[in-house]
């Protein structure tokens, strides 16, 4: 698996470019039982891999971490995603992390995927709750894909499986580390791709 960083993406900032699709995992502050008095779950990382659909092939891979503003992370969330709270207090704001996807990455103009619903909901509720700019444009259904529900689809399945199962029912090697969001974006992104191979994401046939 390639280091993440600029220098990988070779056409980040290439958002016209029709091929190209953004794939985002978020992490978020979490708790084992219900969130300390005060506290919300705000993101902490955004993990990105970019996708280009026309040669098949992931052509970028990114983190960003974001400084939570209204909660802390806890020692759960540690240990489920990697991240302590020092790391967190290096991040950017989520305003700076928004601008960030739209100057570098094209977020306004390329469409975007990820592994259910959550991660576009969280971006909604959030940039509402600070005041901040929907990176994605509107509405925001409008360019973001569940690939969760187009697997699902693909292989006949009566329920969702999370990313890691999807994995293993395509054959392929879960990249990295679980509930890292850099890795799960990187490994969505390989389940697209294979997706794509089948003809059955939406627009590859």
């Amino acid at each position: 698996m390639p280091p993440y960083g600029a220098a990988m993406d070779r056409r980040a900032t290439d958002g016209g470019h029709a091929g190209l699709l953004n794939v985002i995992d978020l992490e978020a502050t979490c708790w084992d039982r219900q969130p300390p008095p005060g506290e919300v779950s705000e993101i902490v990382e955004i993990g990105l891999a970019v996708v280009d659909l026309d040669t098949r092939e992931r052509v970028g891979r990114h983190r960003i971490l974001v400084r939570p503003a209204r909660s802390r992370v806890s020692a759960f969330c540690t240990e489920l995603t990697g991240i302590t709270q020092a790391e967190a207090d290096r991040g950017v704001s989520l305003a700076r992390a928004c601008d960030t996807l739209v100057r570098e990455h094209g977020a306004d103009a390329r469409p975007w995927a990820s592994w259910g619903d959550y991660d576009r909901k969280q971006f909604v509720r959030q940039c509402a709750a600070d005041g901040v700019p929907y990176p994605f444009g509107f509405p925001a259904e409008r360019t973001h894909t569940n690939a969760k529900a187009v697997f699902t689809e693909a292989h006949g399945l009566r329920r969702r499986p999370g990313m890691a199962q999807a994995l293993e029912i395509a054959g392929l090697p879960l990249e990295g580390r679980h509930h890292r969001g850099v890795d799960d974006a990187w490994n969505i992104a390989a389940l697209v791709l294979r997706l794509a191979g089948r003809g059955a994401w939406p627009g590859s046939c």
